[in-house]
């Protein structure tokens, strides 16, 4: 495995240091988080330039447990290959309903039963948004409305996916409970929905990015998490988080397009983990296409996504003191595309790959 460095910042890989050596008495390693996934999309890379990258997920490691934001493909191996145990897990955060974010929840409740038993008493909380309400505005592009999945339920949160992803597997599980006498996933985790605060003027197609402070989502005694809510369109509520511990904070942009919520929420954060796309990849994907699901989706990346430079002048306008770009969108791209970054942010820059361990600890 190589080790990053850009400009003098570098991000240490799992091949480089063992796991274990990063909980000494530098602060500045027992917070840290792992890049375990640094690819967005929901689609497998093509081989390629950075080919490696697995779908998003991040480990926000803080003293002798770790804490998962989103679980995109291949998360559980990362889980295993970065050195973390199961047993650790304090708790799974979901930024959006987004499949890319949430298509391993399912393995790692399901595969959880065989390393997870030590949690019967001390189930993991999953928390993520809660339910849309109401279907999102028809594509100005379409000419009939599409035929929808589940009318019954078509916008379920959090909680209900989680129910719905275990009674998807129910033959498996029942089989594992009652022949092998495995516990229930349900004994091992707590799914809940993210409540919204009153007030604020939230409205899931009107106004789902109001103007708002955060807000605390869960409190143990290693972390304060708090939420904000994000621009990602069509899909609403969506979430950047922020971890607040005793040697720093880490922020998790989430995806979203460009917006003051961001900047709020990451305040004199110790690390800003943003989400980055190319547009000019995206443009040139679509650049001789014309149907309308061509152009509704290029559409979709425009208004909902963020180009590096915009992530750096985020960062900037934050008072970050780190910024590292993920959910990188092509993840296939060469580190120049992302070079707009570096030039816009005067703090220590990385552009991890999977795997990659990046402190957050306050620097002195």
């Amino acid at each position: 495995m190589m080790r990053i460095t850009i400009e003098g910042s570098e991000s240490l890989r799992l091949g480089d240091k063992e796991m274990g050596d990063t909980s000494g008495q530098n602060g500045a390693l027992r917070a840290h988080v792992v890049t375990l996934g640094t690819a967005g999309g929901p689609r497998w890379w093509s081989r390629g330039v950075r080919s490696e990258r697995c779908g998003i997920g991040t480990a926000i490691v803080v003293e002798d447990g770790f804490y998962l934001v989103d679980c995109g493909h291949g998360v559980g191996r990362r889980i295993h290959e970065a050195g973390l145990e199961f047993k650790d897990l304090r708790g799974i955060f979901i930024t959006h309903l987004h499949s890319d974010h949430t298509i391993d929840l399912a393995s790692l409740a399901l595969f959880g039963l065989y390393e997870m038993g030590s949690r019967l008493k001390d189930p993991v909380p999953i928390i993520g948004p809660g339910d849309r309400g109401m279907l999102p505005p028809l594509s100005p592009r379409a000419t009939v409305m599409p035929a929808y999945i589940a009318p019954e339920s078509p916008t379920p949160g959090t909680k209900e996916t989680f129910a719905t992803l275990m009674k998807a597997f129910a033959t498996d599980l029942n089989d594992r409970i009652i022949d092998s006498l495995r516990p229930s996933p349900h004994d091992l985790f707590v799914a809940s929905d993210i409540k919204i605060p009153d007030g604020i003027g939230y409205h899931p197609n009107d106004n789902p990015t109001p103007a708002m402070e955060p807000f605390v989502i869960h409190q143990d005694s290693r972390v304060t998490v708090s939420a904000i809510l994000v621009e990602h369109p069509p899909v609403a509520p969506a979430f950047a988080f922020r971890f607040d511990s005793a040697e720093g904070s880490v922020t998790i942009s989430g995806d979203t397009a460009p917006n003051q919520n961001t900047a709020v929420l990451a305040a004199g954060t110790g690390l800003l983990l943003h989400e980055a796309i190319d547009f000019d990849y995206i443009d040139g994907l679509y650049a001789r296409k014309d149907d309308a699901t061509s152009i509704a989706a290029r559409d979709h990346h425009y208004k909902s996504h963020t180009s590096a430079a915009d992530a750096a002048r985020i960062a900037t306008k934050a008072g970050a003191q780190r910024l590292a770009l993920h959910h990188l969108v092509p993840g296939t791209a060469s580190p120049l595309v992302w070079q707009d970054a570096r030039m816009n942010f005067s703090g220590e820059f990385f552009l991890p790959d999977d795997l990659d361990i990046i402190p957050f600890g306050n620097q002195e």
